[in-house]
């Protein structure tokens, strides 16, 4: 398991140290269900939920690279205009 280091807040710093404190889970279980709820999810959690996606898709993995790739531009675009 790695380690890591951040820098917070003294009043985040705090908070944090009460809610663990108050919901029995350590500092670091917190913060990793907060980065799964963000959608930082570990590669083969990812690769797993894109082959599912195509699965049920039924495209063939071009055109499901094809779309993803039409769908990302798109989201670009519109990102850019807004």
């Amino acid at each position: 398991m790695s380690r890591l280091t951040i820098t917070l807040d003294d009043s985040l710093h705090q908070a944090l140290k009460e809610a663990s404190a108050r919901q029995g889970r350590s500092i670091a279980k917190i913060i990793e269900e907060g980065l799964l709820l963000r959608g930082i999810k570990p590669v083969e959690s990812a690769r797993h939920l894109v082959a599912r996606a195509r699965l049920q898709s039924r495209l063939s993995e071009e055109d499901a690279v094809n779309l993803a790739v039409e769908e990302t531009r798109a989201e670009r675009k519109s990102e850019r205009t807004a």
